[in-house]
Formats: C-alpha cells, sequence, structure tokens
C-alpha cells in the first residue's frame, strides 16, 4: 500500500475534492436506488416504507463519511449550494462539485439497474416505462404521485430541503456546536430518515438535484424514454425545489439560532464536556462575542 500510493495519488486538492464528491454520491445511488428496487420488484415485497427511509438514511451517512476529508462530503448540489451563501465555497468549485455529483448519481444508478437488470426485466417484460401498472422509472428517478400538483410539488420539495439543511447547518457548525466529527455524518443521515418518514407522500422526497437528474438522465438513456424527462412537465421541480429550500434552510438555522449562540449559551450547556471542553467552549464563545 505505502508503495503504491505515491503512484496513484492525485496531487491536486481539487481533484481530490472532485473524486470525494464523485465516489460518495455514486454510493448515495447505488445503496438508495438498490433500497427502492428491493421495494418495488419484488410481487412480495420485502422492504417497506420505513426500510427506504432507514436506507437512503444509511447510504447518505456512508456517502458522507466516505468523502467528507476530501472534499467536505456535500454529495448534493442543494448542500454545495448552502455553503457557497456562506461564503465556504468559491463558485468554480460550487459548478464542479455539481458536475461531478451528477456524474456519481449517474454512473450510481446504472451500478443499480445493472445489479437489478433480470429483476427490472422480470418485473416490466424489458419495456421499461414511466407510467402504469409495471412502471419501474421511479426506482431511480422521482415522480408526482397522482394527486400533486406543480405548485404542491413545489411546495413540498421546498420545505423538505429547507427542513434537512436546516439541520446540516446546524451539524456543521463548527463554532457553535461541539459534535464529533464521526458523528457527524451518521447525524446527516438520521435527519434524512426523518424527512423521508415525513415527506415521502408526495413525490418520494429527493432533496437533491443530482439524485433526481443524474438517475433521470440514465434513464432516458437506458430506453425509458422521454417520458422521462416530459411526464407532467416534473424533471425540473426537484432540481428548483432542493436550491430554493436548502437557501431557506441555510439561513433560518443562522437568522434563528446560529448568529444568537452567545457566550452564556454555549457555556450553559457544556455541562457533560469535562473542563477542559468547557474552557475550549468560553474561549469560542468570548470570541464570538468579540467579533
Amino acid at each position: 500500500m505505502e508503495r503504491l500510493q505515491p503512484k496513484v495519488y492525485v496531487k491536486n486538492e481539487l481533484g481530490r475534492a472532485l473524486l470525494g464528491e464523485f465516489v460518495g454520491t455514486m454510493i448515495l445511488l447505488l445503496i438508495g436506488t438498490s433500497v427502492v428496487a428491493q421495494h418495488e420488484l419484488p410481487r412480495v415485497r420485502i422492504n417497506e416504507q420505513i426500510g427506504v427511509n432507514i436506507g437512503f438514511g444509511l447510504a447518505i451517512a456512508f456517502g458522507v463519511a466516505v468523502s467528507a476529508k476530501l472534499s467536505g462530503g456535500h454529495i448534493n448540489p442543494a448542500v454545495s449550494l448552502m455553503f457557497l451563501s456562506f461564503g465556504s465555497l468559491k463558485p468554480l468549485r460550487f459548478i464542479l462539485y455539481t458536475l461531478v455529483q451528477i456524474a456519481g448519481a449517474f454512473v450510481g444508478a446504472a451500478l443499480t439497474f445493472v445489479l437489478y437488470n433480470d429483476a427490472i426485466n422480470n418485473f416490466d417484460g424489458g419495456n421499461h416505462t414511466v407510467v402504469g401498472a409495471h412502471k419501474t422509472a421511479q426506482i431511480f428517478a422521482s415522480y408526482p404521485a397522482p394527486h400533486l400538483g406543480t405548485i404542491n410539488g413545489l411546495t413540498d420539495q421546498i420545505i423538505a430541503t429547507a427542513v434537512f439543511c436546516f439541520l446540516i447547518a446546524h451539524f456543521t457548525d463548527e463554532r457553535r456546536t461541539s459534535y464529533p466529527n464521526w458523528v457527524r455524518p451518521l447525524l446527516i443521515g438520521l435527519s434524512f430518515v426523518a424527512i423521508g418518514t415525513a415527506f415521502s407522500f408526495n413525490c418520494g422526497y429527493p432533496c437533491n438535484p443530482a439524485r433526481d437528474f443524474g438517475p433521470r438522465l440514465f434513464t432516458l438513456l437506458a430506453g425509458y424514454g422521454g417520458e422521462t424527462f416530459t411526464y407532467r412537465g416534473w424533471w425540473w421541480v426537484p432540481i428548483v425545489g432542493p436550491f430554493i429550500g436548502a437557501l431557506i434552510g441555510a439561513w433560518l438555522y443562522q437568522f434563528t439560532i446560529g448568529f444568537h449562540t452567545s457566550i452564556e449559551v454555549l457555556t450553559k450547556y457544556a455541562i457533560v464536556e469535562g473542563p477542559k471542553k468547557s474552557e475550549h467552549i468560553k474561549e469560542e464563545g468570548e470570541q464570538l462575542v468579540q467579533s
């Protein structure tokens, strides 16, 4: 290992970050869409909806954990936009992150399609469709429920992603929170389990433009037809909605919680941290007050 690493090591920091985002998003979609496949394809369902919620939450946790040290573990353009708005990400890096996240999502969905190819063909008879009793396109991308209109769908994605990014902004706020680095991916994944159990009924809670667009593009090329993009004019909703929701959730956190966490609050709740941690928190609080 020690002799091989220098030969394959990516020397460019941006290149390493893009690789991390690609791999993390690929893991997210491979696990996530496979969980959905196990929910949709069997005649007697293996995964109930709660299984999908937990599976996608774990997929996010592992995707973030794998890529965190290389890129920050965004694996979601909406999350990258949140950090761009915080000034933590440069515009060019945001664009490149978004592109590799879409590419990673595309590859992850393609791997699921290969893995479950026989099961998909057995279910739909090789006639890959977006609608009908034997539709399978919903394994890979989101589609609105029959009752859902475009405006309500957009509202759904704004609210769900706002809640998700509110929580991510809190978990990653290193100046004002004391979560260990190792626990943050688990908390982010767990928060998405909550999003799924609360917001999946309307359209399946994509809350991630890359997670939806990459697999949707794959299904177009894999023989599902143009309806993947034309069906009820839906395709843009899980792209625009999460971007809007991410900014709302991120800055709602800052204006309601983040900016109001002063020295008194930081030290008041440091009950179980021990003396050294309490002193560190107090110093951080003093810096916040002075700034």
